[in-house]
């Protein structure tokens, strides 16, 4: 058995580029997995994938040309089926060995060669055999055909093999794109595999219009990279080329100078990737004029319908240069150039004119304008959608401050949505709220108003910015609450991976803005607010609303690194003002690193559970008559909560949970005291209630911060 390394390469047409690195990742890990799995590849053996916009391949090192054989044990059938009462082999048995090969000429040497052990109550028959391990080509086979049809293809197109001739039309391959070339080499050994009616050899295509020779043979598996660079104008490795894209946009930025750097985006990079074989980054302009139009708008046309990389001043400013990613690399680079620009330029000047025709309107004259644009088919339109967003505004801006907060953000409120009816918005809907933004500035309204407009959408993902100002954050909060409730009013749900109006996102986002900023508003009071906005169209879902934030609140929590024991206790109170929970966690966790922390954790969780009885056959009062105390435990323990509850209550007050908490700690010893000491359901009726209503005083004390019986193991 020899090793050599493997290379396996399936040649296209162009794939699609956003699926291109998830495609060749896919590629090279499955096949890598079925190598190893069958014994041709070990878990030493590196994989390296490759993927450019025509082709999908895998070098795979340390690759067998036949897989060790592997001794099997089978169990056969129990002793009293296999064999009769003299121990000769049954017809049952002899017909299983048969169809496992065995030889049976001989039955008893047949008996004689099989093992006898307990399996479970019963004695059972074994049969040792050894199992030729797999083949290259065999194997090859089977890993090339579980990799093909293991890709994450986003759509299957179906087209006529090239080969078949006789019948033309009759027989057909589904794939993500028609495969026109295979190559398997194992060292510089043809590996004749086979795949969508292709067989493989050791020749591949090169750059469509760079290649220096065509077809490239491929000499060995090691020199598939190099080859194809040298002799096909192709960087086959999506990493090398996306880096080598990456220098290049660098050193033509450089060389523009004045701080001029391409705007970063990680996924534009990745797309260019996959739509080049050797990129050649070339340096374009357009007209200064077109700096008139919000630079948002113009990156964005660069951006997703050319995939061309604005560069950017210093400052951060759009400058008039854009840099291009292009496939070729001609000695006259003009006619790129050229070609480039005028593409580019009618895109601008669409841009342009949109954003001349929208300042031609105030946004308040296209207020009526939302009324004709539906929203939900159970909630009306979006007009009636911003009547909800301002009530709930102007509610929030009371509570948070004076009447220029509540005429600031009710003014923000009632324009926010109206760019939905621009044209720039309805070309560019990415740009809702930036562009209501800045036809506000247009329509003077101050920045105050204009940068709320702009902030309401925020944060629209993970890690996004908060709203600048407190009207924008008033406006966000409302409109994240009316989509919210409105949704639960009309039982329209989160299911598994289905969440299309975004109520994860905006349910974190009302958490993110009442943490991060601060707010004294309570959950409860913010929720229970921004019902009676929506009248009779929704019924009231807020408990199990709150919920699902509160649940969305723990995830975050824990995905920030709290212990999940922490989390639940802390979450169990249902804490109103969010902004305090992160201070209780701290409190808890300082609680459960104390020596007495397990002892009252468990304490307490006896004490809900006596009291959650109790409360069965009525309520418990946390009421205590200090003449009815008789044991000196209760005593004891009713005189540590006169001394100690109310500086923990005082603590408690002034937001330092993590000194209330240490203060109770203190409670260890009476409370265990009285646990042994004293029986609770006493037959004397006033004393078990007064025991009771003692156990209820402790209780509330406790777990004013936490629950702390989620802290018990």
């Amino acid at each position: 058995m020899t090793t050599q390394n493997l290379l396996v390469e399936l040649f296209v047409e162009e794939l699609p580029p956003k699926a291109l690195q998830k495609l060749g990742d896919a590629f090279a890990t499955v096949l890598g997995d079925q190598l190893k799995a069958l014994g041709l590849a070990t878990a030493a053996s590196v994989v390296t994938p490759f993927a450019s916009p025509r082709r999908l391949a895998a070098h795979v090192t340390a690759v067998a040309d036949k897989a060790a054989d592997k001794a099997v044990q089978q169990k056969l059938m129990p002793v009293t089926v296999g064999l009769d009462k003299d121990g000769n082999a049954t017809p049952a048995l002899l017909k299983k060995l048969q169809a496992l090969g065995a030889d049976v000429s001989n039955p008893a040497a047949a008996v004689a060669a099989l093992k006898r052990a307990q399996d479970g109550k019963a004695e059972a028959l074994f049969y040792d055999s050894v199992v030729p391990g797999a083949t290259l080509q065999a194997g090859l086979q089977q890993a090339l055909h579980e990799a093909i049809a293991k890709l994450p293809i986003p759509k299957v197109m179906s087209y006529q093999l090239e080969t078949d001739c006789e019948l033309p039309g009759w027989t057909s391959v589904n794939f993500v794109r028609p495969a026109h070339g295979l190559v398997a080499l194992h060292g510089s050994t043809v590996v004749p595999v086979k795949a969508l009616g292709l067989t493989a050899g050791n020749s591949t295509t090169g750059h469509r219009f760079e290649a220096a020779v065509s077809p490239v043979v491929l000499q060995d598996a090691d020199s598939y990279a190099a080859t194809l660079k040298k002799d096909g104008a192709v960087i086959a490795s999506f990493a090398e080329r996306k880096a080598e894209i990456a220098r290049q946009l660098a050193a033509a930025a450089a060389k523009v100078g004045n701080g001029a750097r391409p705007i970063e985006d990680e996924a534009l990079l990745d797309e260019v990737t996959a739509l080049v074989e050797r990129p050649n980054v070339v340096t374009c302009s357009f007209e200064t004029e077109f700096l008139d139009v919000p630079q948002e708008c113009l990156i964005l046309t660069m951006k997703a319908n050319q995939k061309y990389f604005p560069l950017l001043d210093a400052a951060g400013k759009l400058t008039n240069k854009f840099l291009v990613v292009s496939n070729i690399s001609p000695e006259d680079t003009s006619f790129v150039t050229g070609g480039n620009e005028r593409v580019v330029r009618p895109r601008l000047a669409d841009a342009k004119f949109f954003f001349d025709q929208d300042r031609k309107k105030t946004l308040a004259s296209r207020v009526e304008g939302l009324g004709k644009v539906v929203y939900h088919n159970k909630l009306g339109t979006q007009g009636e959608r911003v009547e909800r967003v301002r009530a709930i505004a102007k509610a929030i801006a009371s509570q948070l401050g004076d009447a220029q907060l509540v005429q600031d953000a009710d003014l923000a409120a009632q324009l926010a949505k109206t760019d939905l009816v621009t044209d720039m918005v309805g070309e560019f809907p990415e740009l809702q709220g930036i562009m209501g933004g800045y036809y506000a500035l247009n329509d003077g309204l101050g920045e105050t108003v204009a940068n709320a407009i702009e902030d309401h959408y925020k944060p629209r993902f993970a890690g996004d910015t908060l709203p600048r100002n407190t009207a924008g954050v008033v406006v966000a909060l409302a409109d994240k609450l009316e989509t919210l409730v409105g949704m639960f009013g009309i039982g329209n749900l989160p299911t598994g991976d289905r969440d299309p109006f975004a109520l994860r996102r905006h349910a974190l986002g009302v958490i993110r803005m009442l943490v991060e900023k601060d707010l004294p508003l309570d959950l409860s009071a913010l929720l229970a607010g921004a019902v009676p906005a929506f009248g009779d169209k929704i019924t009231d879902a807020t408990a199990a609303l709150a919920d699902f934030i509160y649940d969305r609140l723990a995830g975050s929590l824990r995905e920030q690194g709290y212990r999940a024991q922490e989390v639940d206790a802390v979450l169990a109170l249902r804490p109103q003002r969010l902004a305090l929970v992160e201070k209780q966690l701290a409190a808890v966790r300082a609680f459960a690193a104390l020596p007495e922390s397990p002892a009252l954790a468990a304490a307490n969780k006896r004490v809900g559970n006596i009291l959650k009885k109790a409360e069965v056959e009525g309520v418990v009062d946390a009421h205590v008559n200090p003449d009815l105390l008789q044991e000196k435990a209760e005593q004891d323990l009713y005189a540590a909560l006169q001394r100690f509850v109310p500086e923990a209550n005082t603590q408690f007050d002034a937001g330092d949970y993590t000194a209330s908490l240490q203060t109770l700690a203190v409670l260890r010893a009476p409370v265990d005291a009285f646990f042994d000491d004293v029986m609770v359901n006493a037959e004397q009726l006033d004393l078990r209630l007064n025991r009771q209503g003692l156990l209820k005083t402790l209780h509330e004390a406790m777990n004013r911060v936490a629950d702390l019986s989620r802290l018990a193991a």
